[in-house]
């Protein structure tokens, strides 16, 4: 006989037992802070190294990644709408692994460390945010930002520790080639959470998005098609809001290190302790913003959330121009508001994605504006880095970057207010094939 109570905090159980989803949640916490929490915040910290080691530029260190963004951008819309989102975590987390472990043991060829950044790539899109946000939008609805929140706290937490506990005790010990095998090597541990805990969608297990009968009526709609998509003008404005502030957010991660010592600190232990802390009180600050925002978009409408947390991430920017050794306490509050925005940042895009579109959508929408994002989080940096060298400082690059955030808080802010009903619709006459099966 099926039945359903209610449990203490509002969720629900049904004729499988409690809700599954939490443990959902809980599971994508670890697997999406191993495979981008530490490799993407970790791997920063060794560009100075790789400059000092090979005698690259620093331009072409930070182009690994523009080029890796930019070769792969077919990938996404290609594979992820046909595969298993577990099974995708696994193979990307592999890729990851292999990238790192050609990393540690590359020698000055600067296309053979740019090919591993290809690798690299392509364990991102399978492993990193969107089969994430799949998974949550899959499992939740009503709690889904409680949810998305959650689960993105592994990001901040684990890419807190990347580069304070993680690469620099390692390079300290083993020196900076060996911390890239050991970095590798921790990908592993994603696998037995993604193989014997995830499931790709409640219906697995005979359960419903938030444990509520209710909710399963959006798990029938039939996703929109890519060409639909392209046709609504509220694509095209998220797509541009998100690209320029996760652009201007990469700018600042990625050039960070080379900021603060082209602004006095020259000695390179005081150099290494102040970018480990900074990312690590950006990332700590970063899991604050994702509860806190996370809690926020399911009470308000989501637009008025993201757009105040874009226009967060754009005044930061100033701040960071301040740090230098004469007042190095500005790195304190420079660190904490962009971190506050930053993880928020992230987190409300595909939450912004389900609503605009719809829940079965967002697996094909997500494989177009990831990549489109992931070009904006690579590309610029390395614009940036140019800018710099033309200018000779970083003054008039972080200009440019202050300018591209306000202008992604723009796109945000002509979004329309109105939210898709279509959660709520049944199944259109057969043949339809839900995203991600």
């Amino acid at each position: 006989m099926c039945y359903n109570r209610k449990l203490r905090g509002g969720f629900k159980l049904n004729q499988n037992g409690r809700f599954y989803g939490w443990w959902i949640s809980i599971a994508c916490f670890f697997t999406f802070g191993l495979a981008v929490g530490i490799p993407y915040y970790g791997m920063p910290f060794f560009y100075d190294y790789y400059q000092k080691a090979f005698g690259w530029e620093k331009s072409d260190i930070v182009f690994g990644f523009p080029l890796a963004a930019a070769s792969m951008i077919w990938f996404g819309p290609l594979v992820i709408p046909k595969f298993s989102t577990r099974k995708m975590i696994m193979a990307g987390t592999g890729l990851t692994a292999l990238a790192f472990l050609g990393f540690g043991t590359m020698g000055k060829s600067i296309f053979l460390y740019w090919g591993f950044w290809l690798l690299y790539m392509a364990g991102y899109i399978l492993s990193g945010p969107i089969p994430h946000q799949i998974l949550i939008s899959q499992w939740f609805r009503k709690n889904r930002g409680k949810a998305m929140a959650a689960t993105y706290l592994g990001v901040g937490f684990f890419g807190g520790i990347s580069s304070k506990f993680i690469a620099k005790p390692l390079t300290e010990a083993f020196g900076f080639q060996n911390a890239l095998l050991v970095i590798g090597g921790l990908m592993f541990l994603a696998w037995p959470l993604a193989y014997f805990i995830m499931k790709d969608r409640p219906a697995d297990i005979g359960q419903y998005p938030d444990g509520d009968p209710e909710e399963a009526a959006g798990t029938k709609v039939v996703p929109q098609s890519f060409s639909a998509l392209l046709h609504q003008p509220s694509f095209w404005l998220l797509m541009m809001g998100s690209l320029c502030s996760i652009g201007a957010i990469g700018s600042i991660n990625q050039n960070m290190k080379f900021v603060f010592k082209e602004q006095g600190f020259a000695d390179q232990k005081a150099l290494d302790e102040l970018f480990a802390n900074a990312t690590m009180m950006i990332l700590f600050s970063s899991i604050g913003g994702r509860i806190v925002m996370g809690y926020l978009a399911d009470i308000f409408p989501k637009k008025w959330v993201m757009l105040a947390t874009y226009a967060l991430v754009a005044g930061t920017i100033p701040l960071l121009q301040m740090v230098n050794p004469t007042q190095p306490e500005y790195v304190y509050l420079f660190s904490i508001l962009f971190g506050f925005g930053m993880g928020a940042d992230y987190m409300l895009i595909p939450l912004m994605a389900a609503e605009q579109f719809g829940v079965n959508t967002l697996a094909r929408a997500m494989a177009i504006i990831l990549p489109a994002d992931t070009i904006g989080q690579t590309w610029f940096p390395f614009v940036i880095a140019k800018i710099r060298e033309s200018f000779g400082g970083y003054q008039t690059a972080l200009n440019v970057v202050f300018a591209l955030a306000f202008i992604g808080a723009v796109a945000i802010a002509l979004l329309p207010n109105r939210k898709r009903k279509d959660e709520t619709l049944p199944l259109q006459e057969s043949g339809a094939v839900t995203a991600n099966r």
